[in-house]
């Protein structure tokens, strides 16, 4: 599609093109590619995985959904305008908690279980203590940031003093949660910011955007990204690192889930189901690595090795499409949120 403007679709032209030549490169000081060299890998077995459980208490779609650090408790968040802790173990909720905005687009756990956060189409984030209770006996809002010119779209604590956002002003910020500061910015996407992940050693994130990419960052150097990733062809939706640190995966609109290297700086393996129908807007990946989960615009998850690219299995029960996945710190299970209202607990 070409605009009124012809020096811009120049521009565009040229960064097509520049784009190609780049991946052009890189394939030709490849000696190898994944799948060749792990041919003689023995098959990973097909995915047992079940639904163990199913939490129901949103009365709308259900946009996201995180794990805590302790892998037991989990957040969600819906259009009907709450947050709900669940205990993933029992089923039980343990706190529900009410938005000023039902717009909810994005939720995150602390990893030490002490602190929400969520935002969306109210262009903030805002901050819950889960160990402190306000008047009306909710949870404390403790810090709510207003500083965003597009809806916030992803969000992921560091530690309790830190949280980076990303958001549809195409920035991505490091906040300092108590004070409500920004600490740095981090530029470089060229259009909404949509999805994020951290590290585990918390030194670096990954972020995803609808202009095609995927850029890791250094959180101790905000500015310009350190490496940036092109291959989908469609918006990224979702990036998970991998748990080595060494590289991420992604899901796409294109209706291909993707594994990328930061060594090799590059793509490493492309993961297609067998009927591409559907898009991915959710990824995660096993504690071993070895295999990767996308939620799809089919009402499934879907299941790759990730050494071979062989699609193992889908694991069906939403009714509607799933929307968000999260795979627990401990690698026992994952959560998954869909339109049709529902949480569910997948072992």
């Amino acid at each position: 599609m070409t605009s009124k403007d012809p020096e811009l679709d120049k521009l565009k032209t040229e960064l097509e093109a520049a784009i190609e030549a780049i991946k052009e490169a890189q394939k030709k000081v490849a000696d190898a590619d994944l799948v060749t060299v792990c041919a003689d890998l023995q098959d990973a077995p097909r995915i047992r995985a079940s639904c163990k459980r199913i939490l129901k208490g949103h009365i709308n779609k259900v946009n996201g959904v995180h794990f805590s650090g302790d892998s037991r408790h989990c957040v969600s968040g819906s259009l009907d305008g709450k947050l709900i802790i669940w205990d993933t173990w029992t089923g039980n909720k343990t706190q529900i908690i009410p938005l000023r905005s039902a717009w909810v687009m994005a939720t995150a756990f602390a990893p030490s279980g002490n602190f929400v956060a969520s935002g969306g189409m109210d262009n903030q984030v805002t901050i819950h203590d889960l160990n402190n209770r306000d008047s009306s006996g909710q949870a404390k809002v403790i810090r709510e940031i207003s500083a965003f010119e597009g809806f916030l779209s992803c969000a992921r604590f560091l530690d309790d003093s830190r949280l980076v956002t990303g958001s549809a002003d195409m920035k991505i910020v490091l906040w300092d949660v108590q004070a409500g500061k920004n600490l740095g910015e981090f530029h470089g996407h060229e259009g909404d910011v949509v999805t994020l992940s951290v590290a585990g050693d918390g030194g670096h994130f990954v972020t995803g955007s609808v202009d095609r990419t995927a850029k890791l960052w250094d959180v101790r150097e905000p500015g310009s990204a350190k490496q940036t990733f092109w291959g989908h062809q469609s918006d990224v939706n979702s990036v998970c690192f991998h748990p080595s640190g060494q590289a991420f995966a992604t899901s796409s609109e294109d209706k291909t889930t993707r594994l990328f290297d930061l060594r090799a700086d590059q793509q490493l393996a492309e993961y297609t189901p067998p009927s591409a129908n559907s898009a991915f807007t959710s990824c995660g990946l096993s504690r071993s690595g070895r295999l990767v989960l996308a939620g799809s615009d089919d009402n499934t998850v879907h299941v790759w090795d990730t050494m071979k690219a062989q699609h193992v299995g889908n694991l069906a029960g939403h009714e509607s499409r799933i929307t968000s996945l999260s795979v627990a710190d401990s690698g026992i299970g994952f959560c998954t949120t869909s339109w049709d209202t529902t949480v569910r607990v997948w072992v």
